[in-house]
C-alpha cells in the first residue's frame, strides 16, 4: 500500500505494517498545533486514522472507516514524537474494529477506536 497524500502532508512515517496491525509515527511541528501550542486534535486524529487505514487494509481487502472515536488524555507540545499503534479487535466479513493507542515516550496521549467497512 502506498502512503496517502494526507499522510505525506502530515509527515507520518510508517514503522511497521502486518496483518491486522500497524505502527506509525509523526513529530508535532508548529503547523500541527492549536492556539495553546499543543498538537491539534485533528493532527492526533489524523495520525491515528492513518494507522487505522494501514491496519484495516492489511488483509488485501479494501476497507474504509465507518466510525471513529477519540479520547484525548494529555497534551503533546511541539517536538513530541507521537507513536500510533493499531491492532485488530474484531475481523468480520463486512466490518472490522481496531484500537489505536497514541503515545509519546511511553505516556498515553490519546486512545482511538475505529470500525471499518470491508468491501468483500
Amino acid at each position: 500500500m502506498t502512503i496517502s497524500p494526507f499522510a505525506t502532508l502530515l509527515n507520518i512515517e510508517v514503522v511497521r505494517v502486518e496483518a491486522g496491525a500497524a505502527h506509525v509515527r509523526a513529530e508535532v511541528r508548529d503547523v500541527h498545533t492549536n492556539h495553546f501550542g499543543f498538537a491539534h486534535g485533528g493532527f492526533i486524529g489524523g495520525v491515528a486514522d492513518f494507522a487505522l487505514e494501514l491496519a484495516s487494509n492489511s488483509h488485501g481487502v479494501q476497507a474504509v472507516a465507518l466510525t471513529t472515536n477519540t479520547h484525548y488524555h494529555r497534551p503533546a507540545p511541539i517536538g513530541t514524537v507521537l507513536e500510533a499503534k493499531a491492532h485488530e479487535t474484531h475481523l468480520g466479513k463486512t466490518t472490522a474494529t481496531y484500537h489505536i493507542e497514541i503515545t509519546a515516550q511511553d505516556k498515553r496521549i490519546a486512545s482511538f477506536t475505529g470500525t471499518v467497512y470491508r468491501t468483500s
